[in-house]
């Protein structure tokens, strides 16, 4: 596969970025260097972890992530980076309403750690949950 046909693939997390560390694993350990996996922290540390995890690429704040989505073709996240002050205060309007409005194909976990139920679902650990990502949406990538 050519460099410019590889899928751009954002992993949004924020604090820590255990979430983001998480996937970025698994998508590297299931598609190699087959796809391009952009790190977009809130926050410089959760850019790092990711990065570690073997991120092609990564950055941190606000306007990162508002500039790099525009051009993504997938994007994976904890559903809170569609909500405004989500993950104690880490997203931004501006960072929620990018990711929201991108024409990038959404794919999000339903873990957040605000006042928000998502009635329905089972509690599933994040390893589990992104294995299922990864089974259930493998044409995606």
């Amino acid at each position: 596969m050519q460099e410019n046909a590889k899928k751009k693939i954002c992993v949004i997390d924020g604090q820590g970025g255990g979430i983001g560390s998480t996937i970025i694993k698994k998508l590297k350990e299931r598609f190699e260097e087959n796809i391009e996996v952009i790190a977009l922290g809130t926050n410089a540390i959760a850019t790092a972890q990711m990065l570690k995890s073997r991120a092609n690429r990564g950055a941190s704040g606000s306007n990162a992530i508002v500039q790099t989505v525009r051009n993504a073709d997938l994007i994976i996240g904890p559903i809170g980076i569609i909500m405004p002050h989500a993950m104690m205060g880490e997203v931004t309007r501006e960072m929620a309403e990018a990711v929201a409005l991108s024409s990038a194909k959404k794919l999000l976990l339903p873990l957040t750690q605000d006042n928000i139920n998502i009635v329905g679902l089972p509690h599933i650990p994040l390893p589990l949950l992104v294995d299922e990502l990864m089974e259930t949406y493998e044409s995606y990538f």
